[in-house]
């Protein structure tokens, strides 16, 4: 099983990607948790470069980016250790450059469906997480985090609410495969939601 976590910053997917790993190796399942950008040496340094403050990057730049990383992960990762019958939890896949590139940047849809379709040799999740959270809590948790935010986190909120519109128009339009969690949840009860899902998913 193919799992995905997404949403905009501060959400809290990294938090709940970890507590599912371990419910999920808890419960016998073996587990693979990566993230994006990221996961292997080629993917690792993509995410120092798409990430470090200050840098400019064109939209169309950003894509080929994050699916040079993301080409890697599927290729070396993810797809190896679903053929190997392990559950995989991704933080961030091709919904996220949906968000960000095309609702957040502006670029094509299409385009950017033909990038990450050529990345993931058509690899898609089995279930995807949406974990959706209102831009002032987003920004108060970015805040308490100190003054170290990533190039993205220090884009301004016009931004992250265009991402954010752009993420519950992907679970619309995704119903069947996208399930919004309401991210203002604890995430013990986020956890208990999600691992029902998965329950219900497998049978």
């Amino acid at each position: 099983m193919f799992i995905t976590l997404e949403g905009i910053e501060g959400s809290g997917k990294s938090t709940l990607a970890s507590a599912l790993a371990e419910a999920l190796r808890a419960a016998g399942h073996a587990v693979v948790s990566v993230r994006e950008p990221g996961g292997t040496p080629v993917g690792d340094a993509v995410r120092g470069i798409f990430l470090q403050p200050g840098l400019r990057i064109d939209p169309v730049g950003e894509l080929f980016l994050i699916n040079a990383s993301r080409q890697a992960l599927v290729r070396q990762v993810i797809r190896p250790a679903l053929e190997s019958g392990k559950v995989v939890i991704c933080d961030r896949y091709v919904d996220s450059t949906r968000a960000y590139q095309g609702y957040g940047r502006g670029l094509k849809m299409a385009d950017i469906d033909a990038a990450c379709d050529l990345a993931t040799e058509g690899l898609d999740p089995s279930i995807t997480f949406l974990l959706d959270i209102d831009l002032a809590l987003s920004y108060e948790r970015l805040l308490s985090r100190g003054n170290s935010h990533d190039r993205m986190e220090q884009e301004d909120i016009q931004f992250h609410a265009r991402v954010r519109d752009g993420f519950l128009a992907l679970a619309e339009h995704h119903s069947s495969r996208i399930r919004r969690l309401d991210a203002s949840e604890p995430v013990e009860a986020l956890l208990e939601r999600v691992v029902m899902h998965i329950a219900g998913a497998r049978r």
